[in-house]
């Protein structure tokens, strides 16, 4: 269980979940955790398998993909009709196919202009009725200007920038990432779902942006010194939870930075800051730029500390949840246990049986844009000889105990703790790295509480994301009313 100290087991090698689901049972299906159909195996099995059905269920749908690509289209008609040889690209998780319900699109366009001709855009998006005019916002003075909007007719929001190469480029960093690892996109669904209803999923709002995500997450499965991340068939649900460990308890925010090329790394701070370009200092939560050396890619995250905090809140719930003594709790197997840090709300499903009303006569696969049917299938490869539960091993039960106890004794001052890795410690080759001792940090919080357990202050509940962005229009009859208010 312990991701970066020494003495951990291996992960059990699993058989193919696919192959072994049972009949659809509607009756075990709850409020808030439409995914769970089923009765899942005892402990980290079970949940690696509900990871599967999550992510069956929130991946991209192709109506869903062709209701964006109607989106795109229309702006780009419009940098079209201003622009006749511009280039409109797609990027972010639209690209890579890593995208949730309520995902924002982000277009990037190409064309000879001294300045970003923003507000030029901005009067031609208000003169063709794209977008709601309240949602057009004009960021002249963010570091890469941006015009922000929200789409009149299905309230998908996009970002629009000019001539920056660097997000075309990282998408299609995270596409190789995504071959390499065909475990990657489970993991970063569940992750995005987990920040999205805290409000952590954006810098602006005290949290971290999904290419940062995504290089911890690779980062994580680059370095993990037990198990071969290429491999299709190790557990997801043992994943998640060393990722919250990794990430929420073990990793020093104040003294490593994470490095990505050349195999991973976590290099000293100081060492980062030698190449860092502008006189800047590396950040709280610090990662290399795999693509533009010298940027650190975790600069804004101001509110870093903040997503540490609830990850860490989410390995303990997590750990909690899988292990032996879980299966003694009332109504096991009605209970979702990645439902008891992730949610998706009524308005979600409503939503997306809106679109798929509209849109479902309207679908057109495309290999580029549909990611989800490639990206399945070596899962469902895995090879059913090898199972092997995890929770019958008496050393992982006895390890798990361990760490269950570990967090009853914490106290205030020490429930959240990180590492001490100083930079004789870091080997850049790889796997060769040590961790010493843990030291407590001084803005932690308990996780356990004289009533029992708490959410941490970022958790702010299961909010999916702005409601006050879903505004009913009289024209818009076939909107959900769920959606608006």
């Amino acid at each position: 269980m312990n991701y970066l100290l020494s003495g951990s087991r291996g992960v059990a090698v699993i058989s193919s979940p696919h192959q072994q689901r049972q009949p659809p049972q509607p009756a075990l299906q709850s409020p808030g955790t439409p995914w769970k159909t089923r009765k899942y195996s005892p402990g980290v099995q079970g949940l690696h398998e509900e990871i599967i059905d999550f992510y069956d269920f929130m991946s991209p749908r192709p109506e869903e993909a062709a209701m964006r690509r109607e989106v795109v289209k229309r702006i780009e008609t419009v940098i079209k009709d201003l622009w006749p040889t511009a280039d409109v690209q797609i990027f972010g998780s639209f690209s890579t196919g890593l995208y949730l319900p309520t995902s924002d699109i982000d277009l990037v366009v190409f064309g000879k202009w001294e300045r970003p001709p923003l507000q030029l855009l901005e009067q031609a998006l208000r003169k063709h009725n794209v977008a709601e005019p309240y949602s057009i916002k004009v960021l002249d003075k963010a570091t890469v200007p941006i015009i922000k909007l929200t789409d009149l007719e299905t309230e998908v929001k996009v970002d629009i920038s000019f001539n920056v190469e660097t997000g075309v480029k990282a998408a299609r960093f995270i596409k190789e990432y995504m071959k390499k690892y065909s475990l990657l996109p489970y993991l970063i669904l569940v992750l995005k779902q987990f920040l999205l209803q805290r409000d952590l999923n954006e810098v602006f709002t005290g949290g971290i942006s999904s290419y940062s995500l995504i290089l911890m997450a690779i980062s994580f499965l680059q370095l993990h010194p037990r198990i071969d991340a290429r491999r299709a068939d190790e557990n997801l649900g043992m994943l998640l939870i060393e990722f919250f460990e990794l990430y929420g308890r073990n990793f020093n925010y104040l003294k490593t930075g994470i490095r990505i090329k050349n195999g991973g790394a976590y290099i000293a701070k100081e060492e980062i800051m030698k190449v860092m370009t502008n006189g800047y200092r590396p950040s709280m939560l610090c990662i290399e730029d795999p693509l533009l050396p010298g940027n650190d890619v975790g600069r804004s995250s101001y509110g870093a500390m903040q997503v540490k905090q609830v990850f860490d809140y989410a390995y303990i719930v997590l750990s909690h949840a899988v292990s032996p003594l879980a299966r003694s709790y009332p109504n096991r197997d009605s209970e979702s246990t990645l439902g008891r840090i992730i949610k998706v709300t009524q308005e979600v499903i409503d939503y997306r049986a809106w679109i798929k009303k509209k849109w479902g006569s309207k679908i057109n696969l495309s290999p580029e844009l549909d990611n989800r049917l490639k990206i399945r299938d070596p899962i469902a490869l895995c090879n059913g000889d090898q199972q092997q539960n995890r929770d019958s091993d008496p050393s992982y039960s006895q390890h798990l105990a361990l760490s269950l106890a570990s967090t009853q004794q914490l106290s205030g001052s020490s429930a959240s703790s990180v590492s001490s890795l100083s930079s004789s410690d870091i080997q850049h080759s790889g796997m060769k790295f040590s961790m010493k001792g843990t030291h407590n940090q001084g803005n932690s919080y308990s996780p356990i509480s004289s009533g029992g357990m708490r959410q941490p202050v970022g958790n702010r509940g299961h909010h999916q994301y702005n409601r006050n962005i879903w505004r009913r229009k009289k024209h818009r009859d076939s909107l959900p009313i769920s959606l608006s208010r």
